[in-house]
């Protein structure tokens, strides 16, 4: 009996895989996805660096803000757009030094931005040093909220203001900017331009790989995901 019931009982079947019906391309179809995927990547590739490395000044703004951590020949580029501008006055930014403060007797890169400007024979009426607070992360966004706090408790009257940020940095910190003080005051952007590597084909070097592999990554985090309100 017991070995007639064992005959009856029936196990289930384990199937691992199974046949079904797929789409996919022709080879027709392959050449044209490549083709088209091959152009995507040189269009990319090729735009990117003048997207990120933006230049939309504000004609006859009224200040002109400077990042005080861009390379001296920034600081030049700045003082160039400063002459040939309508500017009062410009501001230099910046957080604490990390290195060499003992040594150079600034305490952050605002200060080291406008002794520079300095040096190379800006009055220094001119200048404001208005530097960043220490922070971990949104540096540009703390720059930005600082010249805010310093207008709003100044007589000075600006409406209009041209940041020049550092070549693929400009686009972050000119979203960044923008949030932070306009309406009430309208802000351009000027991206100096960089010798570190040649910005027409960055892609050769690991330096302008590594800079705008980086760069593109946060200003999508920082346009998407996090930048404070």
């Amino acid at each position: 009996m017991q070995k007639k019931n064992r005959q009856h009982l029936k196990l289930p079947k384990i199937r691992l895989i199974k046949r079904q019906e797929i789409w996919t391309f022709t080879a027709q179809g392959w050449i044209i996805f490549l083709l088209i995927f091959f152009y995507l990547m040189v269009f990319t590739i090729t735009h990117l660096h003048p997207f990120l490395a933006v230049t939309s000044p504000i004609k006859a703004a009224d200040a002109l803000v400077i990042e005080g951590w861009v390379p001296d020949y920034g600081i030049e580029q700045a003082l160039a757009e400063f002459n040939s501008g309508s500017y009062r006055l410009i501001f230099t930014t910046g957080t604490n030094i990390e290195r060499g403060s003992y040594l150079t007797g600034y305490k952050n890169l605002a200060e080291v931005a406008a002794a520079t400007l300095k040096k190379l024979g800006l009055a220094p009426e001119k200048v404001v040093v208005v530097p960043t607070p220490p922070v971990t992360k949104d540096r540009s966004y703390a720059s930005a909220a600082e010249i805010r706090r310093w207008l709003s408790n100044s007589d000075v009257k600006i409406e209009s203001v041209n940041l020049l940020s550092w070549d693929v940095h400009s686009r972050r910190s000119w979203l960044l900017f923008k949030k932070t003080l306009e309406p009430k005051i309208k802000v351009g952007v000027i991206a100096a331009k960089t010798t570190n590597y040649d910005s027409n084909k960055w892609w050769v070097s690991s330096e302008g790989f590594r800079t705008i592999i980086s760069e593109t990554i946060a200003y999508i985090y920082a346009r998407f995901l996090s930048w404070k309100t």
